[in-house]
């Protein structure tokens, strides 16, 4: 078979999985190709699985002469192709728009929009330009679905994204312990984008405190970077919150391993990698009750409404106050890691998908 993939920028979790699709597709004896900006490339390196890499022009932000010459590459680069993968809402609308039907439209959706104003009025154009020219439609969580058939969207499922396993740890919780100066106080531990979805701000809301007795303060500790690092850096300052920015890291896993535990104050997620990876170290999980994480916990953590910043301020004093509550969660986490599925059950789910499109046609 041949497979045409079509994204735009990403900041990792998006390029991360069609990477994994790609070469789980070229070991399979499938031909690939995958249409994007040069920056996708760089990044991910798709040219070294065997895949041919085309670069068109996409970005994250509508222009005219980059989209007409993106549409104008996925037309030429896409004639031949059985069935066009497009990964994300942009890149979706434009291969939907430059395809004109000529091949089966396969488009997974990996976000949800959690702005309003003149983009909320464009990426709700985009959707309708998915929802009525692909032919399969794959969601990342139930809202998103709710809305593609709400918009008309001929058929919608699922999406597999399967985190990979996570290294070993490499150094100890005790050395993390000391890197991050936490003494023996509990590591409260968010990995995410220093972004508006991620609703950071409630995060710090809730390690304002009250905390019961000073020795029990939670070090709360944040991995990653975005553009409201300056933003979050200037109130953690102000308020002398017990919060450390630990900007992008390669270490997570030691990180993981030595966290008291998980925290996800997000105001929308699908199915984060992140928060894969720390149910399958077993760690005790907290998240916002958003998108898609209620699946993917299952049970295995606590769940809290977003923006409500006792009840998530409560469910960490529940859990680094209690060592039995933590050590319930860290095992169900454990088993529900253990369920989660893999890269080659991803393979296998696009295939049966691109099977099904190409008997619509």
């Amino acid at each position: 078979m041949r497979v045409a993939f079509v994204l735009g920028t990403t900041s990792g979790g998006t390029g991360r999985h069609v990477r994994m699709l790609v070469e789980g597709l070229i070991r399979r004896g499938h031909r690939v190709v995958v249409v994007g900006p040069v920056s996708v490339e760089a990044q991910f390196s798709f040219g070294e699985t065997g895949a041919r890499f085309v670069a068109a022009p996409m970005s994250d932000r509508p222009h005219p002469v980059n989209d007409l010459r993106a549409l104008l590459a996925i037309r030429r680069v896409t004639k031949d192709a059985d069935v066009v993968h497009a990964h994300g809402l942009r890149a979706g609308a434009l291969a939907g728009l430059g395809l004109w039907g000529r091949a089966p439209l396969v488009v997974t959706l990996h976000n949800a929009l959690t702005a309003g104003g003149l983009i909320g009025v464009v990426y709700g154009g985009l959707e309708r330009v998915v929802a009525r020219r692909a032919d399969q439609v794959l969601v990342v969580s139930p809202d998103l679905g709710e809305r593609m058939r709400a918009l008309g969207a001929r058929e919608v499922g699922p999406a597999v994204v399967p985190a990979p396993v996570p290294r070993a740890a490499r150094r100890s919780p005790r050395e993390v312990r000391a890197e991050l100066g936490a003494g023996r106080r509990p590591i409260v531990l968010t990995v995410a984008r220093l972004a508006q979805q991620k609703g950071l701000e409630t995060l710090l809301d809730a390690a304002r405190g009250p905390w019961p007795g000073e020795g029990e303060t939670p070090l709360f500790a944040v991995a990653g970077d975005g553009p409201l690092l300056g933003d979050l850096r200037r109130r953690i300052e102000a308020e002398a919150l017990p919060v450390v920015l630990l900007g992008n890291r390669d270490d997570v896993p030691d990180l993981l391993a030595a966290a008291t535990v998980v925290v996800w104050a997000s105001r929308w997620e699908g199915q984060p990698l992140s928060v894969s990876e720390a149910l399958m170290m077993g760690r005790p999980v907290i998240a916002t009750a958003v998108g898609g994480v209620p699946d993917l916990l299952a049970g295995a953590g606590i769940l809290v409404p977003y923006g409500d910043v006792a009840a998530l301020r409560a469910a960490v004093q529940d859990v680094v106050g209690d060592g039995a509550e933590a050590a319930r969660l860290a095992a169900a986490a454990a088993r529900r890691g253990a369920e989660l599925p893999d890269a080659d059950e991803a393979v296998e789910s696009v295939l049966n998908v691109y099977g099904r499109s190409r008997q619509h046609e």
